[in-house]
């Protein structure tokens, strides 16, 4: 059954849902920007445990200065990323994302090397091949390394332009990055900084670091806060039908955009019921954060969304 319509968030929505089903409820030409970081198809269901390490004599670690210390599984998230019909798949929430997509609107379409040159012919077909503007590569260092090929350290993000004569691109707007050589180009242009290439080194979520969430595939938000700044104005609606752990949304509160994610994996929303728990005005549609998780603010909100998706 489809959703009914809504009405447009005044500071974010999120939905548990099929995308599918809401993309169909959204008017067209409603949605400034959207980025999305669909299942990257790798034929494994995704998994990341959650630990704490305890100080022990007999423990199964080996730490600094030779303590041990013993790990405690605190819980686990996971989600299947295996589709035999990946395009076929992806084919109607794309054509639906450019229905929704306002005349001066992007595409931010975040996936990684197994399936970027398809993905990208089927963009070509949907939104015109004069419409792609970019493929960014955000590189980052971490992790094992085979010995029998390059070890991969990228993913691709296709910019598309719902028009590409009349789309945003916030110039002045754009967080700046240091030079590489900076004694080159001056000290004036060296304290301001140079504006990212098409290739973003950025870490990725650091394991120990304050935004990690121990959600499988978490991305950082210094990548969502650069997209968002470029492509989009404050009190734009951004877009986010794959949101994961929410990070799109974080990113365009901080920016005051407003949003709508969705997902269907009910750990994802468990997740973002936490991250969200202090701001006020979310709507949740086909899910019920935790009372503890919600401001008193938010808790009216709820209640008319959660009965609005009912």
């Amino acid at each position: 059954m489809s959703l009914p319509a809504h009405k447009l968030p005044a500071v974010g929505r999120i939905h548990l849902a099929d995308n599918l089903e809401v993309l169909r409820t959204l008017p067209a030409g409603s949605i400034d920007l959207i980025y999305i970081d669909p299942p990257f198809n790798t034929g494994k269901v995704q998994a990341r445990t959650q630990i704490q390490a305890v100080s022990t004599e007999d423990g199964d670690r080996v730490g600094f200065q030779g303590k041990r210390y013993r790990t405690i599984a605190l819980g686990s998230k996971r989600f299947s990323d295996i589709f035999d019909d990946y395009l076929d798949f992806l084919e109607p929430r794309l054509k639906e994302a450019y229905r929704v997509l306002a005349p001066h609107g992007s595409l931010y379409f975040h996936i990684d090397y197994r399936e970027v040159h398809y993905c990208k012919l089927l963009l070509d077909q949907i939104f015109g091949r004069a419409c792609f503007l970019n493929e960014i590569i955000w590189a980052y260092d971490y992790g094992g390394r085979p010995k029998n090929r390059w070890p991969a350290k990228h993913d691709n993000i296709l910019w598309y332009a719902k028009d590409p004569q009349r789309y945003v691109f916030n110039y002045e707007e754009i967080e700046r990055i240091p030079y590489m050589a900076p004694g080159l180009v001056g000290a004036e242009k060296a304290a301001r900084g140079k504006l990212p290439t098409d290739v973003w080194w950025h870490t990725i979520v650091p394991t120990n670091g304050k935004e990690k969430t121990g959600y499988p595939t978490q991305k950082p938000l210094g990548i969502l806060r650069r997209i968002l700044q470029a492509s989009s104005r404050p009190g734009d609606l951004v877009l986010d039908f794959f949101a994961g752990s929410g990070t799109t949304g974080i990113a365009a509160h901080e920016l005051g955009r407003r949003f709508i994610l969705v997902d269907n994996n009910p750990e994802a929303l468990a997740v973002m019921a936490k991250r969200f728990a202090a701001i006020d005005g979310i709507e949740w549609v086909g899910f019920m954060p935790p009372q503890e998780a919600l401001t008193a603010a938010t808790q009216a909100d709820l209640f008319s969304a959660t009965a609005l998706g009912s």
